[in-house]
């Protein structure tokens, strides 16, 4: 890795939930469908840093995971294994993230339905601020 990523994933918390991911420590992050987001997935190395971010009437983001594994061999099914970070101690709206002129051109303010969204490293510490 040449440099560090980070990206943002959404989840639906009646789905899947931070809590559900804190109870099961690692998954395998799958379901996502959009096109653009498959790509960001297989561009994934071990060791991104991902804030995790709940849709539907929370849209909040509210922890963190790190990319354990990449298996890109099916193209349009990246399998990507993930493993919990922590709760993030100051939970982020998306209201609070579209006050914040840094994400003016961000596709999680852009592309609204986009369930995986790079980030810049001034954005990642942000969102741990």
């Amino acid at each position: 890795m040449v440099g560090m990523s980070y990206y943002l994933f959404k989840s639906e918390p009646d789905s899947y939930s931070f809590d559900d991911f804190l109870r099961d420590k690692e998954t395998v992050w799958d379901g996502v469908t959009n096109p653009v987001a498959v790509r960001h997935l297989r561009e994934l190395e071990k060791g991104t840093k991902w804030i995790f971010y709940h849709t539907g009437d929370e849209r909040t983001a509210v922890g963190t995971g790190t990319v354990v594994s990449v298996d890109a061999s099916e193209p349009s099914k990246p399998i990507v294994k993930v493993k919990v970070g922590e709760r993030l101690k100051h939970p982020k709206t998306l209201a609070a993230v579209k006050a914040e002129k840094m994400f003016a051109d961000s596709p999680l303010v852009t592309i609204g339905r986009l369930s995986v969204v790079p980030l810049t490293e001034k954005q990642w510490e942000w969102f741990l601020s």
